[in-house]
């Protein structure tokens, strides 16, 4: 628990798995259906990827993220990639998304990946968080350039 707020796999949670579905798809307007199936596999066990993450206050989901093999972009070499990360917007500015960050890469190394990519349009958020910029990359339907990052856990 950081300052009232808990991080949590979704597999600590199934019976979160539509809620969490909703949210997403609410803030990122990726169709629903991709969000369930994403998630109901994540809820198998059977791998590392994909693993789908809320950050939590009460019952409320405030936060989340997740981490998927491709972010719709045109480096499928690059992966898997942390996707669909969101604060809700009084919740922002306070550290929410670093800690969110650490934790699934922490996650993800426990489970035996130790680099992680995403894709962005924004241009010094992740470095604070102990990203690094590594090239450019298209996403699917876009007509610019997005920003690709890279974090490897030591």
């Amino acid at each position: 628990m950081i300052n009232g707020f808990r991080i949590i796999n979704l597999r600590e949670s199934p019976e979160r798995k539509q809620e969490a579905a909703d949210w997403f798809h609410q803030k990122w307007k990726v169709p629903l259906e991709e969000y369930e199936k994403s998630m109901e596999k994540s809820l198998t066990g059977e791998a590392a990827v994909p693993q789908w993450y809320l950050t939590i206050r009460g019952k409320e989901i405030i936060g989340g993220l997740g981490v998927i093999e491709n972010d719709f972009h045109d480096r499928k070499d690059l992966a898997p990639n942390v996707c669909a990360v969101y604060v809700e917007e009084p919740y922002r500015r306070r550290g929410i998304a670093g800690n969110m960050l650490a934790y699934v890469c922490g996650d993800m190394k426990a489970r035996g990946i130790s680099t992680l990519y995403l894709i962005t349009d924004h241009d010094t958020f992740y470095e604070r968080y102990g990203w690094k910029f590594y090239c450019m990359a298209q996403g699917d339907g876009e007509e610019k350039m997005s920003r690709m990052y890279i974090h490897r856990e030591e």
